[in-house]
């Protein structure tokens, strides 16, 4: 193919900005109930996103790539004329990296899926033809962003409802948050460990068996519960701080289960979501590397999640906090006990989406999350405005990406067609 090193450069740097919006908006997403709970600070956050995100992206972010790569278009359309596949994935990652840009400046938190999923879906059926896209699997996605919330919200509902009736609604409910927060904190570990080591970990050639995965991931489990076990332990335990608020001592311990939590939805995200910036980066190096040769399946290089890796975590750190304010404290008053709901709910949802290969949306779910909570409470806990904002800004951005995604195909063949 003419121009293979400008190409090559052109994918890098785009899938670079993309993953940057990626960290800017939807890492945002992910660390806003630990903010805004005020379990982490901003600083924390960012740290504990770094190391997450990047390990997350590294280790099981392989499966979805895949999906965003070859699940969306039709590859036997483009053997005929490879450079359209390559211009269309190039502007498909610009047209859904300058949207996000736009939302992360606004701090709405939009899905970074959605931006990808209908830039791609875009070019190919106004630029090359509807027959370019794969329609049932494109709406089996579609279904993932109603499915998502639904299942993250219904899941934070009923843990919200374990806290409450195991913890909250007792008569000794310090000693009891003691008692069962350290189990909270061993489903977090067992959970996570247990779809990496099953299906995250195919693309670097580790595998395991069921048996051996199960047995790992529950001493990964009681790895994280020893941890926590040890963070209660530490804490400063005053009862004059319950006079003022009953709960005060109860929400600190909960505050130590909020960062393993936060770590979790950080790995999660990381996981599921590096796939909308490295899959089309994947698709255009396979594409230009074989010499026009398109095929349904491609190698994905490691440093290519790197990339995606690196551009998440510049993207949190330079721009991320205006989306955390408003997931953390604009939909509803969370708490310890309430992020920490929402969050596992949300992280549950996105590894196991993320070990089946469908490319949820990490916003819907987290936001599913955080309304399940709200719910839980009463209707009255939840800023109704706040979340029409949200869902507006959602019905949005999928046309937004589709049509930037069209115009930057476009000028990109003029340019190099």
């Amino acid at each position: 193919m003419e121009f293979e090193i400008t190409l090559l450069v052109l994918a890098t740097v785009f899938g670079l900005f993309m993953a940057w919006g990626i960290g800017a908006n939807d890492v945002a997403n992910a660390m806003g109930t630990s903010v805004g709970s005020k379990a982490v600070t901003i600083t924390q956050a960012v740290i504990i996103a770094a190391i997450f995100e990047f390990a997350g992206a590294i280790l099981a972010g392989g499966e979805v790539t895949d999906t965003v790569r070859k699940g969306i278009v039709n590859p036997e359309v483009f053997v005929q004329a490879p450079q359209l596949l390559v211009f269309g994935m190039l502007a498909a990652l610009l047209a859904a990296a300058v949207w996000l840009l736009v939302a992360s400046y606004f701090g709405w938190p939009v899905s970074t899926t959605h931006s990808i999923v209908g830039a791609v879906v875009g070019f190919a059926a106004v630029g090359i033809g509807p027959e370019a896209v794969h329609w049932d699997k494109t709406l089996s996605i579609v279904a993932s962003w109603v499915v998502s919330p639904l299942l993250s919200g219904t899941i934070a509902f009923f843990l919200f409802l374990s806290v409450q009736r195991l913890i909250l609604d007792t008569d000794t409910p310090l000693a009891n948050a003691k008692r069962y927060v350290p189990l909270y904190m061993f489903a977090v570990g067992f959970v996570v460990a247990l779809v990496t080591l099953t299906k995250g970990l195919k693309h670097v050639g580790v595998e395991f068996g069921l048996v051996a995965s199960a047995l790992i991931a529950a001493g990964t489990g009681l790895i994280v519960l020893a941890a926590g076990v040890a963070g209660i332990r530490r804490l400063d335990i005053d009862p004059r701080a319950d006079l003022d608020f009953h709960y005060t001592n109860v929400e600190r311990v909960f505050g130590v289960l909020m960062i393993i939590t936060a770590c979790a939805m950080a790995f999660a995200h990381g996981s599921n979501d590096v796939a909308n910036a490295v899959g089309p980066v994947a698709a255009v190096v396979s594409v230009v590397t074989s010499g026009g040769e398109v095929t349904a399946t491609a190698d994905l290089n490691v440093w290519i999640l790197l990339l995606g890796g690196v551009g998440i975590v510049i993207g949190l750190v330079t721009y991320g906090q205006r989306v955390i304010r408003t997931v953390g404290q604009g939909i509803t008053s969370l708490s310890p006990s309430r992020g920490f709901a929402a969050t596992i709910a949300a992280a549950t949802t996105v590894v196991l989406a993320s070990g089946t290969g469908l490319p949820i949306s990490t916003t819907h779910t987290l936001v599913g999350g955080v309304l399940g909570v709200g719910v839980a409470r009463g209707i009255a806990a939840l800023n109704l405005r706040m979340v029409g904002q949200i869902f507006i800004s959602w019905i949005v951005t999928l046309p937004a990406g589709a049509v930037l995604a069209v115009l930057f195909f476009y000028i990109l063949e003029a340019l190099l067609g």
